[in-house]
Order: structure tokens, then C-alpha cells, then sequence
């Protein structure tokens, strides 16, 4: 896939997701498709060939999971800054905060700040690292969120769909 269609893929991910997050969200067992847009995102990625810089095999592959690590550390901080409650009737919800934002922008800096690494390095790290972190951080944030939702049910005895 070129590299335009990528940045595409993954802004559209980010935007969808991110005004997504600032919307309340009623937890309900017909969400069982989560899992889609980070499968798309990491099919996309490990299926492009410049994932890994060919002339730095090891370099890259070291610097795609300290970028794997990002995105799964910052998924994990975006899903404890979400707000999680139940309404009147005992549904679940949930709100990203706007310390959730602040993850998302040091998860940005960070992401930054490695692909400054690789450049001084001179290892090519391309758009298909970048839909690999974004595809963990997606995955993290949902389970991590999800397993808090259903911590929240025993607690309170609310059913919450799994």
C-alpha cells in the first residue's frame, strides 16, 4: 500500500477514534467489533514490506517494539483515564477525559521523539510502525477499559457485557 494511502488509513483511525472517545459510550454486548479497526490497522502494517528497514534489520525491529511498547503503555493510560459510571436504569458508560487527551498527546510526542531516533540513526521507520503502535494502543485501551467495565459490575452489581 503507498505510503499516502497509510498516513489515510491511520488519520481516519485516530479521528474516528479520538471525537469517539469524547462522546459517551453505552457498553453493550452488541460491541463485540472492537477488534476491527486495530485488526485492519495491523494487518495493513505487517503485511507492508518496509515495516522493518532491510539495511538495519535490527536496529528497526528493536525500534518497532520500543514503538509497539508505546503504543501498548499509552493505550493502558488512556484506559485508566476514561471515565467509567452506570446510569439510572444501571447501564454502563464511558467517557474519555481530558487526561485521556493528554495521553494521546504524549503518546504523539513519544512517538515523535523515537521516529527522531531512527532518523539520527538513519533506520527508516515508516507509516506501517506507526499503524502497529496505533493498532496495540487501540487493543490495550478496549481490553483494559473493557476488564475495568466488569470489574465496575461486581463491584456494583451491574451487568456488563464481556
Amino acid at each position: 500500500m503507498s505510503g499516502l494511502l497509510n498516513i489515510v488509513a491511520i488519520a481516519a483511525a485516530v479521528v474516528f477514534v479520538f471525537i469517539k472517545q469524547f462522546s459517551a459510550q453505552r457498553i453493550t454486548s452488541e460491541g463485540k467489533k472492537w477488534w476491527l479497526i486495530p485488526a485492519v490497522l495491523a494487518f495493513l502494517a505487517v503485511r507492508d514490506p518496509g515495516l522493518l528497514d532491510p539495511a538495519h534489520r535490527t536496529a528497526s525491529t528493536v525500534l518497532l517494539a520500543v514503538g509497539l511498547l508505546i503504543g501498548l503503555g499509552c493505550g493502558a493510560g488512556w484506559a485508566w483515564t476514561t471515565r467509567i459510571w452506570t446510569d439510572a436504569d444501571g447501564v454502563v458508560w464511558t467517557k474519555g477525559s481530558w487526561a485521556a487527551a493528554g495521553v494521546w498527546l504524549c503518546a504523539m510526542v513519544l512517538r515523535g521523539g523515537l521516529m527522531a531516533i531512527a532518523a539520527v540513526m538513519g533506520v527508516h521507520q515508516g507509516t506501517p510502525a506507526i499503524m502497529l503502535s496505533v493498532a496495540g494502543m487501540l487493543l490495550t485501551r478496549t481490553g483494559v477499559t473493557t476488564w475495568r467495565a466488569q470489574a465496575f459490575q461486581r463491584t456494583y452489581g451491574v451487568p456488563v457485557a464481556g
